[in-house]
């Protein structure tokens, strides 16, 4: 378990105690990927852009972890993961305000796949598992 809880910060739209609970999960989430996580912070945004085609997020993760620079993730969500959730909202006619946090969710969820794959490599890593690429025969051969 984290030494800290996570902080979560919305900037640009209202907090959702369900996002906000989601947010709980999925950092409880890459804790089983790699255990030793002292302290997350995530912060959840929508950007000052005028934009035309819906909802957009950015989603900033700060994960520390003992013996190693901070990892910082930095994401914006996919067209191709809100077209698929656009889909479930034309079946679903519900307000305005959860159509925003069903967006935010969506890019929640990538950006945390995303720490996750960053902090599977920091364990390889830190274990010595890392591939290292041998030189070429030809080029032994040449020398």
């Amino acid at each position: 378990m984290t030494l800290m809880p996570p902080q979560i910060t919305f900037r640009g739209l209202e907090v959702s105690d369900a996002l906000e609970a989601n947010i709980h999960e999925r950092v409880a989430w890459l804790e089983r990927f790699y255990p030793g996580i002292v302290h997350c912070r995530v912060l959840v945004e929508t950007p000052h852009r005028h934009r035309h085609d819906g909802r957009h997020f950015h989603i900033r993760i700060d994960v520390t972890v003992p013996g190693c620079e901070p990892i910082v993730i930095s994401h914006e969500a996919s067209l191709h993961a809100r077209s698929k959730d656009i889909e479930s909202e034309a079946l679903h006619k519900e307000s305005e305000t959860e159509s925003v946090h069903r967006y935010a969710l969506v890019a929640v969820h990538e950006a945390f796949d995303v720490a996750r794959r960053r902090l599977e490599d920091v364990a390889r890593e830190q274990r010595g598992v890392v591939k290292t690429h041998e030189p070429p025969e030809e080029e032994e051969a040449a020398q």
